[in-house]
């Protein structure tokens, strides 16, 4: 983001105008549209407002915006001629469309991160760079060729990924298939998406988990369904509850994160898995499985995914490299029968022709070296760390106003707050003061839930980053006392 220069012989309130001008005259502030108030551009510049103001003064001397009281400052409708033009209007245009917006939480933390990236970040569902293999991946890129060839690739994907990928889901996974029922995506949230436009129609109705990470995408509303909730106990959701569905609104489809769940960090417990193939072989009705998270499972073997069990097709699987490796390779995997393949893989070629066959490439070496186990290793030994020093820290400052329960793998601590505060309260205090988090009704919950993941935060970050949010919390429920 632009930034006035300090150390320039212009002022900076004429360095201020100069830039908001050149954006003007780009386009992309267009004749009759609102500017940012003065207060948050001087937040945003790191100014005082009384220099905002100034060159506000600047740019309406010139007759480039106008204000009015109670309607903030708006570029003037006659700039550059006094014959109005008929620019198109953008925020019209901004404002439609079938495909929505994040939900006002995301934004506002994405903003955040943007604007103040010495934020202490305890939202971002990624790997920190210390996580993520890139010794590993750039050794074998110094080993290996890839590819001459830089024209489009298979729409279903690179066939050597595909074919790793068999030999990968077969081995961590338990899951048996082949190269013709895998599709390349890029990524889980691709998969999703693909899904939600081709397989389903304005109207259906799908079943998600409560809370569900599902319920933060517009993804759903924007393709039209309806979405109906499973709520989520300590055991994962209870197949009956399908049953129930599926006779009040004819469900479609049931969406389902079953490994270190997203949020809660709950594994579906092993005998109602049997017992949900068992309702959905029954009525016919398709499963997605997001799995994203089993193979961060920090003791014994993770837990098998429900495509594992599945005998007679029921279960569209997805997995992702995004949150064992690293999520700018933008890798992501469906399994599926061949005619949703086929059918997906058609879609996905409209869209962008494919993904970019080198990171493909890459990824296949990566899943056939002998890097990989040592990674997942170290991952999952680092993970664990990260989650005891985020659980040694609330248990530190807020003993008497968090309850969780602790995940046995996954990225994310799941909290319950006590007593109940604002969401969007918080979350601008625990700005104001230099941690970010997600509000739990993100994910469809009740006030008073909060997100933690410890992934993206460097390790010597989550001590600080708790105590700030501890501040942010005891400003809130009006308490002046530290920790006891």
């Amino acid at each position: 983001m632009w930034k006035p220069d300090r150390q320039s012989k212009e002022p900076i309130y004429v360095q201020i105008a100069d830039h908001l001008e050149r954006r003007i005259s780009y386009g992309e502030f267009p004749p009759g549209s609102l500017l940012p108030s003065e207060r948050k551009l001087s937040e945003q510049l790191s100014v005082n407002r009384s220099t905002v103001i100034l060159a506000f003064a600047e740019l309406r001397s010139m007759g480039i915006i106008e204000s009015r009281t109670g309607s903030g400052t708006r570029v003037s409708k006659t700039i550059w001629g006094a014959t109005p033009k008929h620019t198109p209007n953008w925020s019209r245009y901004a404002e439609g469309g079938s495909f929505l917006p994040n939900l006002p939480f995301m934004r506002r933390i994405r903003e955040a991160l943007t604007q103040q990236p010495s934020l202490i970040d305890f939202a971002s569902g990624e790997l920190s760079a210390d996580l993520a293999p890139i010794d590993e991946i750039t050794m074998l890129m110094s080993e290996h060729k890839y590819t001459s060839y830089l024209g489009y690739d298979n729409p279903q994907g690179y066939i050597p990924l595909r074919q790793a990928l068999v030999s990968y889901l077969a081995k961590y996974r338990g899951i048996q298939t082949t190269e013709s029922s895998i599709l390349i995506t890029s990524g889980s949230q691709q998969s999703l998406y693909l899904i939600t436009q081709c397989l389903l129609s304005p109207g259906d109705a799908v079943a998600i988990e409560d809370p569900s990470y599902c319920y933060s995408l517009p993804m759903f509303q924007s393709a039209g369904l309806r979405l109906f909730r499973l709520p989520v106990d300590r055991h994962g959701v209870r197949p009956e509850d399908v049953r129930s569905l599926y006779k009040k609104h004819r469900i479609k489809m049931v969406f389902m994160n079953p490994n270190f769940q997203n949020p809660t960090g709950t594994v579906f417990e092993a005998e109602r898995r049997k017992q949900l193939l068992d309702v959905a072989s029954e009525l016919g009705l398709p499963i997605v499985e997001d799995d994203p998270f089993s193979l961060t499972a920090y003791e014994g073997e993770p837990p098998s995914p429900i495509k594992s069990m599945d005998s007679i097709g029921s279960v569209l699987y997805i997995g992702s490299f995004s949150k064992i490796a690293a999520s700018g390779l933008r890798i992501g995997w469906m399994v599926a029968p061949r005619t949703i393949v086929e059918r997906l893989a058609d879609a996905r070629q409209q869209m962008d022709f494919g993904l970019s066959v080198i990171p493909q490439q890459v990824a296949a070496q990566f899943l056939k070296s002998s890097y990989f186990e040592p990674h997942l290793d170290r991952l999952r030994m680092q993970l664990k760390f990260k989650q005891d020093l985020l659980i040694e820290s609330l248990r530190r400052e807020l003993p008497d106003h968090v309850q969780f329960t602790v995940p046995q793998g996954g990225l994310h601590l799941w909290c319950k707050l006590v007593p109940e505060v604002h969401d969007g309260k918080l979350l601008e205090e625990a700005i104001r003061r230099g941690v970010v988090f997600v509000p739990g009704s993100v994910y469809g919950s009740d006030s008073g839930y909060v997100r933690f993941t410890y992934a993206r935060a460097k390790a010597d970050e989550i001590g600080p980053g708790i105590a700030k949010f501890a501040e942010a919390l005891r400003e809130l429920i009006g308490e002046s006392n530290g920790p006891r």
